[in-house]
């Protein structure tokens, strides 16, 4: 079930009824495409389930990647390590199987504060039919009740990175509880960092909303209820598998934005407070003070933005909300907005809001869409790290993708930081321009 939700927009926010894009042609490319695989997820994972552990069963590649991103240093102990899969394993002369029993069996006798453990598929595990499904279950009957053992693929073989969150909150719908009381519960969706999470929590315990619960959970074996009386909010775009999995299991999906800049964050808010009768003088009570800030703090970076031409590479699914925020609140004219997927059920509120000059692309073939934006010549270009070197060694500015998605970006409090990020990189432009 979808819950539809009138759009709301409070000072300095666009007329959503004027200039939107209405059913314009979407290129669609089906070609070579540069992006992160879904084990980067792990980075921001990890750090949010803080009873979980997450094991990749792949090559040295797959763990110099998930390192590297994350950043830990040799010496620490991180929440995420690789089994690493040798020439032995790949050539079918070992038993991948027991090896992999035997790392778990190790890491659970070193490490018993986890409560959670992810076995997380790869290009090299896919490749060579590795059942993780089946070792799940093998080990469950070990290791429950001190210890669950999930399994989700990250690998990249036909996926964006930011997917690798999806499968892995999609694995843990099964088993999360049944509702049993008669009351309507609010369940958000989407990995925040606990900042972020908590003026949420706030926002909506002042209009009276509640119970509130966060997908994913802070302690992973703390998972929230799921039923017929569960309002779902979606707080990143790259959710689909996982949204359509809880509506399965009875929720209500609410028709809403994504929280990105002033706009987004209180027409999000609005269609809770829509579907839980919020009056009016509440909610502008509720959403005054913090949305007044947000709008000082977007309007520092304004001045760098407006007028600014931006062309967005597909990479992490958070394109489109993002390109509708910058158009929205900065004034800036989008050239092409590019994303992986275009998930109607994730993405329609959004894509409707996007001017009709701008150009939406699917998929990707990277060398046609880098002759696009060289022909373009954006004052912006936002991208992945493989693309972004060698745009700025022909004169562009660039923005990495990545950095939106691990920077806290999402609610009132956060607008003028992501606003920053993009005006960053032409503030250095000109600082260095001769």
């Amino acid at each position: 079930m979808i819950a539809a939700s009138p759009m709301a927009s409070t000072g300095g926010c666009v007329d959503t009824a004027s200039g939107a894009r209405t059913n314009l042609p979407v290129i669609r490319e089906r070609g070579q495409h540069e992006v992160f695989c879904g084990l980067t997820g792990i980075v921001w994972l990890h750090r949010k389930m803080q009873d979980a552990f997450f094991m990749v069963v792949g090559s040295r590649t797959c763990a110099h990647l998930v390192q590297s991103a994350a950043g830990v240093m040799i010496f620490a102990e991180p929440r995420f390590a690789t089994a690493i899969l040798s020439e032995r394993d790949l050539a079918g002369l070992a038993d991948a199987n027991e090896e992999l029993d035997r790392c778990v069996t190790t890491l659970l006798q070193r490490r018993p504060d986890i409560n959670a453990l992810f076995l997380v598929g790869s290009c090299p595990s896919e490749v060579i039919k590795l059942d993780l499904h089946r070792a799940a279950e093998r080990l469950n009957e070990r290791f429950m009740p001190q210890v669950q053992v999930l399994n989700y693929s990250g690998s990249g073989i036909e996926t964006t990175f930011t997917q690798g969150e999806d499968a892995c909150l999609r694995c843990l719908v099964p088993i999360m509880p049944a509702t049993t009381g008669t009351v309507a519960e609010l369940l958000i969706v989407g990995t925040l960092p606990d900042m972020v999470e908590d003026q949420f929590a706030r926002l909506f315990a002042q209009m009276g909303v509640g119970p509130v619960h966060f997908f994913p959970p802070r302690r992973a074996r703390q998972l929230p209820p799921i039923g017929a009386n569960t309002r779902v909010l979606l707080a990143q775009p790259f959710l689909g598998e996982t949204a359509r999995a809880l509506m399965a299991r009875g929720g209500t999906l609410l028709a809403a934005p994504y929280p990105f800049g002033v706009c987004g964050t209180t027409d999000w808010l609005q269609a809770v407070a829509d579907a839980y009768d919020v009056s009016a003088e509440t909610f502008a009570k509720v959403t005054a003070a913090p949305s007044d800030r947000a709008h000082a703090a977007v309007s520092r970076y304004k001045p760098w933005l407006e007028g600014k031409r931006v062309f967005f590479f597909p990479d992490s699914q958070l394109e489109i909300p993002l390109a509708r925020f910058l158009h929205e609140e900065c004034g800036v004219e989008l050239v092409e907005v590019g994303t992986p997927y275009l998930d109607r059920l994730m993405i329609e509120t959004e894509l409707a809001r996007l001017p009709a000059t701008a150009q939406v692309s699917e998929g990707q073939d990277v060398e046609k869409q880098l002759d696009r934006c060289r022909t373009s010549r954006p004052d912006l270009t936002v991208c992945g790290l493989g693309l972004a070197n060698p745009l700025e060694s022909e004169g562009l500015r660039t923005k990495w993708s990545i950095e939106l998605v691990f920077s806290p970006v999402h609610g009132y409090e956060q607008a003028g930081d992501l606003a920053e990020l993009f005006a960053r990189p032409l503030d250095r432009a000109s600082r260095l321009a001769v």
